[in-house]
């Protein structure tokens, strides 16, 4: 087992929230951390959700696991205070450069120096973030998949300057909180699954921005012959739809117009996926994640 013992995840969101709370379930003390009181509300309100997922997939039934990962989970808007003791910080902050930059900045400042510092960023290159951080040495990258109970890979990133021994503790972290540890010997924006899977997304929300089809026939197209068990959509809406807002918005100009339709359709109306209840399509309280 890693020497590893107090985690804290910066950010709340869909996926911040399953990564605290499956590290919560492996036996880890973690401290959930986001900008506000509010906002950590909204995130128990997440955990409660997540510990009842748990339990109807099978992974706790009788929900003895789950009870105590919920009382080893704590909450804080005060970043110093979040990350006192922290031997790890996975930071799952928005896919913005800046927002993500300006983050290390100031958790550069209060972290202690023993403290490793672990980006989830999903595209961003982790070399345009390490010279924020205070300590590049001890910057690294540990990636998840949506649904992490479920689709529990754990890619680890260095960049040139990550010491080894940082490398192979996260390794080792990944599998004790029930990941596959997955190691990627340079560095590569987009990681392994998001290098193969953003061109896929990308263009299914390219035939549905120019009219081709409408995104239910793409989806059935997709699964019907290949026999996968779900279409680029129903991938987007189990991401949620500000994440690939977010990375398109950033890009060329026909990744803005892309972008553009993708606020103005869904976005902007409340549509932003599973866990809203609707995305590009619609779903019952059972089926949220």
């Amino acid at each position: 087992m890693s020497t590893i013992k107090n985690v804290t995840v910066l950010g709340t969101g869909v996926l911040g929230s399953q990564i605290a709370f499956q590290t919560a379930f492996s036996g880890f003390e973690v401290t959930a951390y986001d900008i506000s009181d509010e906002i950590l509300e909204k995130a128990k309100e997440r955990f409660a959700t997540l510990a009842a997922t748990y339990k109807t997939d099978g992974l706790d039934p009788d929900g003895t696991k789950t009870e105590a990962a919920l009382g080893r989970l704590s909450y804080s808007a005060d970043l110093a205070e979040a990350v006192a003791d922290a031997d790890l910080v996975i930071e799952a902050v928005p896919e913005v450069l800046e927002i993500k930059q300006e983050t290390y900045e100031k958790l550069g400042k209060v972290a202690p120096e023993k403290t490793i510092f672990a980006s989830n960023s999903s595209t961003l290159p982790l070399s345009a973030l390490k010279d924020f951080t205070g300590r590049p040495e001890r910057f690294i990258g540990l990636h998840f998949a949506n649904q992490v109970w479920k689709f529990n890979t754990g890619e680890v990133m260095g960049t040139t300057d990550t010491d080894p021994a940082v490398f192979d503790t996260l390794v080792e972290f990944a599998g004790d909180i029930g990941m596959v540890p997955i190691p990627i010997h340079k560095e590569k924006p987009g990681w392994l699954l998001n290098s193969l899977l953003v061109p896929f997304l990308s263009a299914a929300q390219d035939l549905a921005f120019g009219g081709y089809a409408e995104p239910e026939d793409i989806d059935k197209v997709w699964r019907i012959a290949t026999g996968a068990p779900k279409g680029p959509f129903q991938i987007l809406d189990i991401i949620g739809l500000t994440t690939p807002y977010n990375i398109s918005v950033h890009g060329d100009e026909h990744a803005q117009q892309v972008a553009a339709w993708l606020k103005e359709n869904y976005i902007d109306k409340g549509k932003l996926g599973l866990a809203s209840g609707e995305g590009f399509y619609k779903y019952g309280a059972d089926e949220r994640a």
